[in-house]
């Protein structure tokens, strides 16, 4: 797992391992920061179920203002903190379950980054929560990562959706 692009690109990552973890693959990170270039500089973002924090550190390379992570395997988010030693930052890390995290949150996000393990319901509830909280700035994305195409309502817009290989990502905006 590397840095892709910004102020820490080429930097290796240190990355979890384990049989449950499938940190999001560089194609996928690059082709994912491509669409979002232009609402990274200066965004407020929130990379939910972080794992290792590979999204949210890509944003912060690329010029993110905030990154919030937040995972409930204290594994995982010992191996950000790593991570975070490595690039010298120090980003606000939350080890609490996600439905705890946004029911609690005070602050609003340009991007929120949604990847939950791939057999849960989580995704969807964390949609919706975020929808009922208003946690997405007007003109804002969040972005669900799965395994197969996304189904349903969330009470935000599902704008697009993009396949990688075995990854969908679903694109939503608040209006």
């Amino acid at each position: 797992m590397r840095i892709i692009a910004g102020k820490y690109r080429g930097k290796t990552l240190a990355a979890f391992k384990g049989r449950d973890i499938r940190p999001t693959a560089d194609r996928v990170k690059e082709s994912l920061f491509n669409i979002l270039a232009p609402e990274i500089s200066g965004a407020n973002v929130l990379d939910l179920f972080c794992g290792s924090g590979g999204v949210g550190l890509e944003a912060l390379s690329r010029g993110a203002d905030y990154v919030v992570f937040n995972d409930m395997s204290k594994d995982s988010l010992a191996v950000l903190r790593k991570n975070c030693a490595a690039l010298r930052v120090n980003p606000k890390i939350y080890n609490l379950d996600f439905r705890e995290l946004l029911s609690s949150l005070d602050v609003t996000f340009d991007i929120i980054y949604i990847d939950p393990p791939y057999k849960s319901n989580y995704g969807r509830e964390a949609l919706e929560i975020i929808a009922r909280r208003g946690l997405l700035n007007t003109g804002g994305v969040a972005v669900f990562e799965s395994d197969r195409p996304f189904e349903g309502e969330t009470g935000l817009i599902r704008y697009d959706e993009r396949k990688y290989g075995v990854t969908y990502l679903t694109f939503f905006s608040p209006d």
